[in-house]
């Protein structure tokens, strides 16, 4: 049974970008409480520090704390993201390559265009139902313009970011320490439950206990807290994502600056090249099933130039998964201690930050009971849930042949989810997806735009024609010139970034 006890002290075990964000966020929530907030880093324990990309939501985070961009972009090389391009995962005419957007403000105007032409498309009809040609972040990625508009351009625009991870958990940490959190140095060797099961204390080297009314387990993959002392139940994502290693590697960065993560299939799995201000950011995740670690880290030199180079490769094992309760009695996982998805939608940062931020609702009301946890793990068992039907589509809709990896992703080897058949099913007989989406109350993190762009970009249609491809013409009215017109408001990235430097 959870204690009702008053929290007046929350320990934080666990550093990185999840830890000292999980720190921001609670520490912003109780201000005006006289709640006591803690970090506990061991100096001895690395931090994994490559997830280098975010969805739009961490522009709130920022926002909330009064970060200006002018302040953390420069100091962590951040560059902005308009969206990600996926090459090579389809092999329909027209679709080898396309465009997934954030959606814009000024998109509201071109988006209905574009689902009219889907479900003409979904009839048979030959128009373009590429989602690159009708929305305003594909034309900024592609002229490697700052999604950031002129003043007298009156429409807001979405986007996320580049950030090099490592920076960020430092600049985080220096953030943290301004608003007044206490960093505690050490490395906990045991952790001690009270009577009902509750954590009581963490033991630091030296024999120390640190005793907190609420600790949060930001302890990475280790899972210190969440899965060693209080033994929280696993729920493994292997049967239906089949990566389970990833290789990084840097490479230099010409002049210009690109707005867009790309991502590449591979042989085994795909490549990610992410466009920072001093570097690129690349990696190859694959499946050691079909693979090994020497043959992916060689497939990855190749592809990028670098089979004669002394650059290092950094190798990492990925559990995927989550745990069965995020909020488990006097404990909440965040991070890699809660579980993790492969980082195809880059969503690692955005359900660390979601998963402190609605915990925050319930410590704001003084609300800590059993209701209260159930509740909470019941929606953030549907982000995890939602999030890894919204990758598994990415590989169910492929349709290469040239690896049995590829082919045992199209086949599903394992049951696909229901509620992906759902929107499959509802998408290939033509009737409403957004009502479908709705309903399942997945537009809650994935916007029926997003589906739309995903089940297009790939060329998921009844019977293609080979004419049907993205020089089919559009419904309605052309809108290149439209949406022409409207990226003479942005500027150079680059140039952009070198401004805001120059401004702090």
């Amino acid at each position: 049974m959870t204690t009702q006890k008053p929290i007046k002290k929350i320990m934080i075990v666990g550093g990185g970008s999840a830890g000292w964000m999980a720190a921001l966020i609670i520490a912003h929530s109780v201000k005006e409480k006289n709640i006591e907030v803690c970090v506990i880093e061991s100096p001895t324990v690395g931090v994994i520090g490559v997830g280098e990309g975010s969805t739009p939501v961490l522009k709130k985070f920022f926002d909330n704390l009064g970060i200006q961009e002018s302040e953390w972009m420069p100091e962590c090389n951040a560059t902005y993201k308009s969206g990600i391009s996926f090459d090579g995962w389809s092999t329909k005419p027209g679709h080898e390559r396309y465009f997934h957007p954030f959606v814009t403000m000024i998109d509201n105007l071109t988006l209905p265009v574009f689902i009219n032409n889907v479900k003409a498309r979904l009839n048979g009809e030959d128009v373009c139902a590429l989602p690159d040609k009708f929305f305003l972040s594909s034309k900024l990625a592609e002229s490697h313009l700052a999604p950031i508009a002129a003043h007298n351009f009156p429409f807001f625009t979405t986007y996320g970011y580049h950030f090099d991870a490592m920076l960020l958990g430092k600049f985080l940490h220096k953030k943290a320490l301004q608003m007044g959190i206490r960093h505690i140095s050490a490395h906990i060797t045991d952790t001690r439950l009270d009577i009902s099961g509750n954590i009581a204390s963490v033991v630091i080297e030296g024999d120390d206990n640190l005793e907190a009314d609420f600790f949060v387990d930001c302890s990475g993959f280790a899972a210190l807290l969440i899965g060693k002392a209080l033994k929280t139940p696993f729920v493994s994502y292997a049967d239906h994502l089949l990566n389970d290693s990833a290789i990084a590697m840097p490479t230099e960065i010409g002049d210009a600056i690109p707005t867009q993560t790309v991502s590449t299939a591979m042989k085994y799995g795909w490549s990610w090249k992410i466009p920072l201000q001093n570097r690129y950011g690349n990696g190859y995740v694959y499946s050691s099933s079909f693979t090994t670690a020497d043959q992916a880290e060689k497939e990855l030199r190749e592809k990028l130039g670098l089979l004669e180079s002394d650059t290092q490769a950094r190798h990492l094992k990925m559990k995927l998964g989550r745990v069965e309760k995020h909020w488990n009695k006097n404990c909440l996982a965040v991070g890699l201690s809660q579980g993790f998805l492969e980082p195809l939608e880059a969503t690692a940062l955005y359900l660390t930050q979601m998963t402190a931020a609605i915990f925050c609702l319930f410590l704001e009301k003084g609300d800590m009971s059993e209701q209260a946890q159930n509740v909470y793990n019941h929606e953030i068992n549907h982000y995890f849930d939602g999030h890894r039907n919204y990758i598994i589509a990415h590989y169910k809709t492929n349709t290469r042949t040239d690896t049995d990896y590829w082919k045992a992703n199209a086949a599903n080897l394992h049951t696909i989810p229901d509620s992906l058949k759902h929107v499959f099913s509802t998408w290939m007989e033509g009737r409403d997806l957004g009502d479908e989406i709705r309903r399942q109350k997945i537009d809650t993190y994935y916007p029926v735009a997003s589906w739309y762009a995903l089940l297009a970009g790939m060329g998921v249609f009844p019977q293609v024609d080979k004419s049907a491809s993205d020089t089919g013409q559009n419904k309605g009215e052309p809108l290149g010139d439209f949406i022409q017109r409207c990226a003479l408001n942005f500027h150079d990235h680059r140039s952009f970034l070198s401004a805001q430097k120059m401004a702090t």
